[in-house]
């Protein structure tokens, strides 16, 4: 009987354990994104110069809205968050779907 209760808590603790909570991979990807996008951008625009991030610029492409410049660098944080939020959120997703039948 105890080795028995003993299983099915393992099971149970190994399987709580084993899977990633998506919420957070997708926070914690989204965070780093937006921060490092958000600190690069501020980072060009306190160093200056003649042509201040004119390869981040390039961004505009894609983030429309986004520039190198202080409001840039908060909409680029609001984009790059989406954008990490996504890319953690599907990782976490696809971890559990291939983990939880091997259990």
């Amino acid at each position: 009987m105890t080795d028995q209760l003993q299983q099915e808590e393992l099971q149970i603790i190994k399987k709580a354990l084993v899977r990633f909570n998506e919420q957070g991979w997708g926070i914690a990807f989204g965070s780093v994104f937006g921060f490092g996008l958000f600190f690069a951008t501020v980072f060009l625009v306190i160093r200056g110069g003649f042509q201040v991030g004119r390869h981040l610029n390039l961004l505009s492409v894609y983030l429309p809205g986004y520039s190198v410049s202080f409001p840039g660098a908060i909409v680029g944080f609001v984009y790059a968050f989406v954008i990490g939020y996504g890319v953690g959120r599907t990782i976490g997703t696809v971890y559990n779907k291939l983990v939880t039948p091997m259990m």
